[in-house]
């Protein structure tokens, strides 16, 4: 009886080896399996297949564009803060010294951050983009969030390095609200219009977009800064009356700017054939422009 004990005990354990076995087996065969189906990934990611690399290189440019429309758009308003500042303590910088300051600076952005993100640093320019041309919609909320969250950044620390109240920085209808509108229509309708045309310059013209886009942005704030303050740019006034807690007349650089851009951009492709010497197959699309983005 022992003995039989024993040999059932060594049964039951020869069992539980021989199912352990299978087990272990069966897991070999699952993670072998397993691996196998892994492996076509695997080979995707040492040939750098698209289809694992790219999202990952995607959200690290989107990262990195969006950056640069939040600094780009700090660098503008800023730069506005501190010549208005000057405005107000030494009494004696004018709508000329703005201007200037104001295509400084876009200067600066498009040679900085033209390549990174294409330094629209304005949501008019970006929903121009979108709208006409074939900018993806997709990265018009993140391009426009980045550039609110730059200028109102940027109103801060104006109001902290200068000691003066944001209300200044403000942009408010000098004439009449219908004035203002029409003003900021037309000045972000000029602006655009060139800005558009660049993308078919010629490579010999688009090397210097950055000074003549400043070109066009001071002649907008000559002609519109006695009337509506000069915006064109719907983050500029935003972000001034987010501080100030201030949104009156506000819907007309939210509109006027926005329509007038898209205006301007439709403008110009309306016109394209006329300019299509320019956009010859003979230029590339690396040697147009690189902050337009438009094409």
């Amino acid at each position: 009886m022992t003995i039989l004990f024993k040999d059932d005990q060594s049964c039951e354990a020869s069992k539980d080896a021989s199912t352990s076995n299978r087990s272990n087996f069966d897991q070999e065969t699952a993670s072998s399996n397993t691996l196998q189906t892994a492996s076509p990934i695997e080979d995707d990611i040492e040939k750098g297949s698209p289809s694992v690399c790219l999202p990952i290189k995607m959200d690290r440019n989107l990262l990195r564009v969006v950056v640069a429309e939040m600094l780009g758009s700090f660098i503008v308003m800023f730069s506005i803060s501190g010549i208005i500042a000057s405005t107000e303590l030494m009494r004696g910088v004018g709508l000329l010294e703005y201007a200037v300051t104001a295509g400084l600076s876009v200067i600066m952005v498009v040679f900085s951050i033209g390549h990174i993100s294409g330094a629209h640093v304005n949501p008019a320019v970006t929903i121009a983009f979108a709208t006409v041309g074939p900018f993806p919609w997709k990265k018009v909320p993140l391009y426009i969030v980045a550039q609110i969250a730059g200028c109102t950044i940027a109103t801060y620390a104006g109001t902290m390095v200068y000691g003066m109240k944001s209300e200044i920085l403000m942009t408010r209808p000098l004439v009449g609200h219908s004035a203002a509108f029409w003003a900021e229509f037309m000045a972000s309708f000029f602006v655009l219009f060139l800005t558009a045309s660049l993308v078919h310059a010629p490579p010999s013209v688009t090397q210097f977009s950055g000074f003549i886009v400043a070109v066009g942005i001071a002649l907008g704030v000559l002609i519109t800064g006695p009337i509506s303050g000069g915006s064109m740019n719907p983050a500029r006034s935003l972000g001034p009356a987010i501080v100030s807690f201030n949104y009156e007349g506000l819907w007309i650089y939210l509109t006027a700017p926005t329509l007038g851009a898209v205006c301007g951009a439709f403008m110009l492709r309306m016109l394209k054939p006329c300019v299509s010497p320019a956009s010859s197959p003979s230029s590339s699309p690396s040697q147009r422009s690189q902050f337009l983005q438009i094409d």
